[in-house]
């Protein structure tokens, strides 16, 4: 990707740019307990936002994304979100810049990537990150890392209107190659821990499917895993969100609460023992037993959270009994998007072949496919 970017960018704008990348990011385990305060172990991946980026001496941003072949321009000193355009979260970024104080001069910009869109890695917390920190080197603010990561959230929460969690971009800026962040979305306190994979690979299969039930059924599990925590506060007023309950807690407010809530609380506090219990898998070199904590993280998805699908579940099920899988799970919001699986590399293009087969007659579609490494997070390429 940089060679093509940075001819664009030479073509365009007849200058020298520097260039920058910000990688995607996955999820190994953890999920729904982000907005919950709780622990997540998500990873930044090989496939990334590369930025091409130079001051124009002007009051002017001036962009071009390679991805929808369109070029753009807004007036640093009046601007505002464009819905649904992709310039939005470029300028979203720009404007907390501003707002904290930076002074963003003009700039001519070219980026582009590699990040599947719709697969759930998190390409726009990618395109963020990878703004912010270029401006930041372009303008020498040196932006510290923590400040990147929040002024990339925000630019989501208020130019493009997603109320998203923070693990997107702090997987993005934060990554360390082969290893994972286990991360305390409560403190933001994280932990780097190693994921060696010398005779396996990460592959996501993605389903293709996007079921409309995605949008409102999110909004709803917030609704029902704050009913619950609502209700534990009466007995335990100390009580913050379901990061503080624990399964006994649970048990003693399961009079008050219908079971469609007791179900959401009770999967987002296993989900977050089982972050705990992966570290400690990842600690002692135990990849089986990590893989079989994706697939009690998947059951829990499946069952009590009930955020999975008919495609998610039959990619899960169909890799338990092949001994060359050592773990499956949804990854992502659920309703469709990626499974992520851990294979042995040797039966790699084996287990495409039957799936894509399988898959494909079953549901009248063929999955996609996507491996993947661990990555270092946003930086100069």
């Amino acid at each position: 990707m940089k060679k093509p970017i940075e001819s664009v960018f030479k073509k365009l704008f007849s200058k020298e740019p520097l260039l920058v990348f910000s990688p995607g990011r996955i999820n190994l385990i953890g999920e729904h307990t982000d907005y919950n305060e709780g622990f997540v172990m998500p990873a930044a991946i090989d496939k990334k936002m590369i930025v091409a980026i130079a001051a124009n001496q002007s009051r002017q941003g001036r962009i071009y994304s390679m991805d929808f072949d369109e070029e753009f321009a807004f007036d640093l000193d009046s601007f505002g979100p464009k819905k649904g355009h992709w310039a939005t979260y470029v300028m979203g970024v720009a404007a907390q810049l501003q707002q904290a104080g930076y002074e963003v001069q003009g700039f001519d910009m070219v980026f582009g990537g590699d990040i599947p869109v719709g697969a759930g890695l998190s390409s726009s917390a990618a395109l963020e990150a990878a703004v912010g920190f270029a401006l930041s080197e372009l303008f020498d603010f040196k932006i510290p890392q923590r400040s990147l990561i929040h002024y990339s959230q925000k630019a989501e929460h208020v130019f493009a209107g997603v109320q998203c969690g923070i693990m997107d971009q702090f997987a993005s800026v934060m990554g360390k190659k082969e290893h994972v962040i286990r991360l305390d979305c409560r403190s933001l306190e994280f932990q780097h821990f190693p994921l060696h994979l010398p005779d396996h690979c990460i592959l996501l299969i993605d389903t293709c499917v996007k079921h409309s039930l995605a949008d409102s059924a999110y909004n709803k599990r917030r609704e029902e895993c704050q009913t619950g925590v609502t209700a534990a506060q009466k007995l335990h007023p100390e009580i913050k969100s379901l990061r503080d309950m624990d399964l006994e807690i649970l048990a003693g407010i399961r009079d008050q609460i219908s079971d469609p809530v007791f179900n959401r609380c009770k999967y987002v506090i296993e989900e977050n023992e089982r972050v705990i219990k992966a570290s400690d898998s990842l600690d002692n070199s135990d990849l089986s037993g990590f893989g079989k904590i994706m697939y009690a993280s998947h059951a829990g998805l499946s069952e009590l959270y009930e955020v999975s699908c008919e495609e998610l579940d039959y990619l899960v099920d169909y890799t338990k009994n092949l001994d060359f899988v050592l773990g499956s799970r949804m990854m992502g919001g659920g309703f469709g998007g990626c499974t992520i699986n851990i294979v042995e590399k040797s039966n790699l293009e084996k287990l495409q072949k039957m799936i894509s087969r399988d898959f494909e007659l079953k549901f009248g579609a063929k999955p996609k496919f996507y491996e993947v490494s661990l990555e270092n997070g946003t930086g100069l390429l």
